[in-house]
């Protein structure tokens, strides 16, 4: 008696259908940041390699608020300011909510080129259109409620290229630019965004699509 041949279910995979998109974007509300500057870094580092010796004699240094400030901004290992690219990836991202797009797929679909690279920490940055910030102070409400102030670097004008990348078998072009317009309206970037994670926001990092 002859066995029953096997059936085997070939799988094909097509090829990635990548393509790329440039956008002109000017903000139309002030562009606010709050970079983890290098200064913090070294002063958490120095704390956890002082051990049990750092308790109890910790002492207050005057504030310069100025440094804490111009720390504060993303600045590329060329010098320019610069936006991370990951702030708009994960805003386009975030946005997909709004029109019941799985933010799943839209992780493994959409991706921001970069420009160049934080001086501090590595992470990709696209070129930053807007001249030196100005100084902002503002009151802020820590975790355990007590009040202090943050100094800010501030672009009240301001504007980047972006060349998004994005899976043309998951979007086509004008489901990018209609994505990121809503980003600029509802999303935001930066600090005190609309879509900000511990607040409603502060109507912060808004912006258009130049030419939409």
């Amino acid at each position: 008696m002859a066995l029953p041949k096997q059936q085997t279910e070939s799988v094909r995979i097509k090829p990635p259908n990548i393509q790329t998109a440039k956008f002109e974007i000017v903000g139309t509300t002030p562009l606010l940041q709050a970079a983890f500057s290098a200064k913090a870094i070294q002063a958490i580092r120095s704390k956890h390699e002082a051990g049990s010796t750092a308790k109890g004699k910790k002492i207050r240094e005057a504030r310069d608020f100025s440094e804490d400030c111009r720390q504060a901004a993303h600045k590329s290992t060329d010098g320019w300011y610069g936006i991370p690219a990951a702030a708009f990836r994960c805003a386009l991202i975030s946005a997909c909510r709004l029109v019941n797009f799985k933010m799943t797929l839209a992780k493994l679909s959409l991706f921001v080129h970069a420009d160049g690279f934080d001086a501090v920490n590595g992470q990709p940055l696209v070129r930053l259109k807007g001249g030196e910030p100005e100084e902002t102070v503002m009151a802020v409400r820590n975790q355990t409620g007590v009040v202090d102030l943050r100094a800010r670097p501030m672009w009240r004008e301001w504007g980047t290229t972006l060349r998004v990348q994005f899976d043309a078998d998951q979007f086509d072009l004008s489901d990018v630019a209609n994505l990121l317009s809503r980003v600029g309206q509802q999303v935001g970037i930066g600090e005190g965004r609309n879509d900000s994670r511990e607040s409603a926001g502060m109507g912060y990092g808004c912006f258009e699509i130049k030419g939409k």
